[in-house]
């Protein structure tokens, strides 16, 4: 594990099982996190992106332990610079690192427990974990609210007297009311209006700032990451396929399907109209996906070795990584070209 990172995935696995039958024997596996390695660089914010289906969400969830992994490590770099496994871990072992990696979820309508007030959603952390009760623990719910600028006194509201911007604030106040050291955005501002999405992304890095908070934003919208992300990992069918730096992957993209993706990115010149690159057919099953390059059957570019040989993940140039055989010989187009 290297001295700049907080977490370390390598060989990640998460497969789901498909069971038939009345006695629910196991058929196939869903593959929906098949040998990830990537590190996130402690401080940083590395924006997740890809299709609907390819793996972006249980990644995520993988890491928090949400899911348990079925293979592989989760190398977690603690404040005292040892690493755990948390992959390795215990429900009971688990709980000290729960109050240091957290989640945002996507919908700030179904995230929030109806039933309960402010004071207890964003409360509950603290009195799970023992670290604030009565007065002390109302305090501090009433400084973090302030600190994802919300009034101390809508605390002994519920949920549904808030627009959805306002939940959204909500769930990040819980999310770092433990004072968390990583935090997994899972799709934050996707669900909300696009004045209102501003505001959260802002609040965001702000908060990224005061509490030295690193990210790891997962998104299906492009313009979004390109603005918040300083590195961003593409996946596509349980896979990272390519990973970069943001200004060099958005302008020089090194994998075919990342070239895919930019050319979906708006171009903001009025003048100008880029050239989308649609993909034929969609995109694989988890469960039976193709051999070689998972990609070849959609790649305009695919070659014979394309259908045999499963590209590595490797260094294709200074701080790139792609899973292509051809990366170096590609001239592919970034996001806003012609």
């Amino acid at each position: 594990m290297t001295a700049e990172s907080i977490l370390q995935l390598k060989n990640l696995r998460k497969y789901f099982p498909i069971r038939q039958g009345m006695l629910g024997r196991v058929r196939g596996h869903v593959r929906a996190v098949d040998d990830v390695n990537l590190s996130v660089h402690a401080g940083e914010t590395l924006g997740l992106v890809g299709e609907s289906g390819s793996g972006k969400t249980t990644l995520g969830r993988s890491i928090v332990r949400a899911h348990a992994p079925t293979d592989g490590q989760i190398l977690y770099r603690r404040a005292d610079d040892t690493s755990v496994d948390l992959a390795k871990l215990s429900r009971k072992e688990l709980r000290p690192y729960r109050r240091e990696l957290r989640m945002i979820f996507q919908d700030p309508f179904s995230s929030l427990n109806p039933r309960m007030t402010v004071m207890d959603i964003v409360g509950e952390p603290l009195r799970i974990h023992g670290l604030a009760s009565g007065r002390v623990l109302e305090e501090r719910v009433a400084h973090t609210l302030e600190r994802v600028g919300l009034r101390p006194e809508v605390m002994r509201r519920y949920p549904h007297a808030f627009s959805g911007g306002q939940r959204q604030r909500i769930g990040i106040a819980r999310a770092i009311v433990l004072d968390s050291r990583l935090v997994v955005a899972d799709e934050a501002v996707s669900a909300l209006d696009v004045s209102v999405r501003a505001q959260i992304l802002k609040l965001l890095q702000s908060l990224k700032r005061q509490m030295n908070l690193t990210y790891l934003f997962i998104s299906h919208d492009l313009s979004v990451v390109e603005y918040i992300a300083d590195r961003v990992a593409v996946m596509y069918v349980g896979k990272v396929v390519e990973l970069a730096g943001t200004e060099a992957l958005y302008h020089r993209p090194m994998h075919p399907y990342t070239e895919a993706l930019m050319s979906a990115v708006p171009n903001p010149d009025p003048t100008q109209r880029s050239k989308r690159v649609v993909l034929s057919g969609e995109i694989p099953d988890p469960a039976n996906p193709p051999s070689g390059c998972h990609f070849h059957p959609r790649c305009p570019y695919a070659q014979a070795r394309c259908k045999t040989d499963p590209p590595e993940l490797r260094e294709v140039a200074p701080g790139r990584l792609a899973a292509c055989h051809f990366a170096e010989q590609l001239s592919l187009r970034g996001a806003g070209e012609r």
